[in-house]
């Protein structure tokens, strides 16, 4: 079914005026439909991220998604598609949330960058949030994404909560990254860099037809690198190895991403998917083989790679993404939390306050765990030796 929503449109425009027309598609085939003018849009946001291509959306819907739960919102001026979101229906009363999961680092919405705070007040009223039992509820939001205008445009209920933790590293030469670190750190990584460079490592970069080849060897290596301290479960679904070679296969061939293959001595030793974008390149997944990290320093060979890329592209910003593996911390990044975003119709809209609600229970929980059960595992411990 698809709904039509008229607003300025419905009255005759007069000469000069912009026309505005809002639309809300619940067809499963809804992403297909609008792909061209998807990514067009796309390219005049500025804040757009790879997870909010078709290529991305569309392949993580045909591999994740529940067949009558999609709702994309568009929002056109003149004809022209200057707003857009892509959601999902998440149980039975009317709840909202972003497409993506737990495989998203980063949600967000589209909307033209010439006209952003007027698409950003059409596609807020446009949201099909009515009833006092509807909610939206945007996981993995960027302080500064474009969905931010939305929730600043919201008139309704609307709880902004701190999500997963990020992190970042300046684009910039190797050198001058190492400066970052303590000097002797800094010391022992110039001497693995300095052995990275002698190993004679070959690096190239797959094309769109060599994809899924090469997704296939970045899993075989991935679930290599990890077979003695524990795989994520999902990554070893055929789903997920479908959705990645899907998404990627369109990503790289709009250049939004990039896959480096690494070759030494003629063997394939490892892949590395990294994401483009304007305002960042993010590390997202990565297999090496385990032999090859008795030799060479694999994080400083694939961010070493990856700042070459990112600054070819006068990037400026290479993302490690969420999480705060060892590997990463050793850098020096800076840290900076997504944001959890939930909005409910009118000034009551219990289901959104439960929503929130429960998320702030949780939080504060997890904070609770996170302080004090390390503490009550320190007593114990004392306790157990006196």
């Amino acid at each position: 079914m698809t709904t039509t929503q008229l607003t300025g449109a419905s009255l005759p425009a007069q000469a000069g005026t912009p026309t505005w027309r809002s639309e809300v598609l619940r067809t499963d085939d809804a992403l297909d439909r609008v792909a061209e003018e998807w990514d067009d849009l796309a390219t005049r946001c500025a804040g757009a991220t790879p997870f909010q291509t078709a290529a991305w959306l569309r392949s993580w819907w045909r591999h994740y998604g529940r067949p009558g739960t999609l709702v994309v919102v568009l929002v056109r001026r003149n004809k022209q598609l200057v707003g857009a979101a892509a959601l999902q229906r998440r149980g039975p009363f009317g709840g909202l949330t972003n497409l993506g999961g737990g495989l998203v680092d980063f949600t967000d919405v589209l909307l033209d960058d010439s006209c952003a705070d007027l698409a950003a007040t059409e596609l807020a009223n446009a949201l099909p949030l009515h009833r006092p039992w509807h909610s939206l509820e945007l996981r993995e939001v960027h302080p500064e994404a474009t969905a931010q205008k939305i929730f600043e445009h919201w008139r309704g209920r609307r709880h902004r909560f701190a999500d997963s933790l990020c992190q970042y590293l300046p684009a910039v030469p190797m050198e001058e990254l190492l400066k970052r670190l303590p000097g002797k750190t800094a010391q022992r990584n110039r001497v693995k860099q300095r052995k990275i460079a002698k190993a004679g490592v070959q690096v190239s970069s797959a094309t769109p037809e060599e994809v899924p080849e090469a997704i296939e060897e970045l899993l075989r290596l991935h679930f290599l690198q990890w077979q003695h301290r524990g795989v994520t479960p999902e990554h070893r679904t055929e789903r997920f190895a479908a959705h990645l070679a899907d998404s990627t296969t369109g990503l790289v061939a709009t250049r939004r991403a990039t896959l480096h293959r690494y070759h030494l001595n003629g063997e394939p030793v490892a892949v590395n998917l990294l994401l483009l974008c304007p305002s960042f390149g993010g590390l997202y997944m990565y297999g090496a083989h385990p032999a090859l990290r008795e030799r060479l320093d694999i994080a400083g060979l694939l961010i070493g790679t990856a700042l070459d890329e990112v600054r070819a592209a006068e990037i400026p910003v290479l993302s490690l993404l969420r999480g705060q593996e060892p590997y990463k911390q050793r850098w020096r990044p800076d840290q900076l939390h997504n944001q959890r975003l939930v909005l409910g119709p009118g000034r009551l809209a219990p289901f959104a306050a439960a929503r929130a609600l429960r998320i702030l229970t949780r939080q504060q929980l997890a904070q609770v765990l996170r302080t004090r059960l390390p503490r009550l595992k320190e007593t114990l411990t004392a306790r157990r030796r006196r």
